[in-house]
């Protein structure tokens, strides 16, 4: 059908309205991959033009259920348990261990935490480590569907691929390939909805020792991670590090970050000089 091709003047209009709403940035090569995914919501919506549905999404005051159901079809949500967990293990022994050794309580913040996974993994550390009470979590996404999800604590087989031996039957019951997270560690997860690219939401969170912000800045055009970055070093105290993933390197973006090394694994700090 014509009026569902995403043409030129399309795409930038439809690139320039989801990066604005999500941080999400769509170029030309990602030409097909939005296609899809805004002919089936638009179809859905019972749309037959994406212009007409693009003007609904950006003028109409009834649109924001849509909009939300377009961010939960747009937004990338690979995760699993245990993904890239040297990490966040140092992250437990070399930053939030030293705090809870002089008597604080750090206060940890997983942003973009998609369907759960990531914040549930270091929950299962700190209970390892006995020290889960001494740590208030928090976990925020953007997308309501996912947040449903991990406060449902219920997993399919993709999420448990990196799982290590002794973690099912303790915190995870696994049968047929599917996990039910126990339900402690789930209630301990202070989840929010939350938009990286909005700095007021982000603000009204409050600071927090340890920010985990993995395998998201790789869909933001450059300013979008300039400012997000910018965001949440604000809201780190001292020298609390932010997390990002391995293949996302902040060096070149001229934050007041530095990268630190600890027990192999790699942060961002806020500079001495900065």
């Amino acid at each position: 059908m014509a009026g569902l091709v995403l043409t030129d003047p399309l795409l930038s209009i439809w690139s320039a309205l989801i990066e604005e709403r999500t941080g999400i940035h769509y170029g030309p090569n990602d030409r097909a991959l939005l296609e899809s995914k805004l002919q089936a919501r638009a179809s859905e919506s019972g749309f037959e033009s994406l212009l007409d549905y693009y003007y609904f999404l950006r003028y109409d005051p009834a649109a924001s259920t849509a909009l939300d159901e377009l961010i939960d079809a747009l937004v990338v949500n690979e995760t699993y348990f245990f993904r890239e967990a040297d990490q966040l293990r140092a992250l437990c022994d070399c930053f939030l261990a030293p705090m809870i050794a002089r008597g604080e309580e750090p206060r940890v913040w997983c942003a973009a935490c998609s369907t759960g996974e990531e914040p549930l993994t270091l929950a299962m550390l700190l209970e390892e480590r006995r020290v889960a009470s001494k740590v208030k979590l928090v976990a925020s996404d953007i997308g309501n569907r996912v947040l449903e999800r991990a406060k449902g604590g219920t997993f399919g087989q993709r999420s448990l691929r990196a799982l290590p031996a002794g973690v099912a039957g303790k915190w995870l019951d696994v049968v047929d390939n599917r996990a039910t997270a126990s339900r402690k560690l789930v209630d301990r997860i202070d989840w929010r909805r939350v938009n990286l690219t909005d700095g007021a939401a982000v603000a009204a969170l409050g600071t927090f020792d340890a920010i985990v912000c993995r395998n998201v800045l790789i869909y933001f055009s450059d300013d979008t991670v300039r400012r997000v970055v910018g965001s949440l070093g604000s809201s780190l105290r001292g020298r609390g590090p932010l997390l990002v993933g391995a293949s996302e390197s902040l060096l070149r973006f001229g934050t007041l970050l530095e990268c630190v090394e600890r027990a192999g694994a790699f942060f961002y700090v806020r500079a001495t000089n900065g």
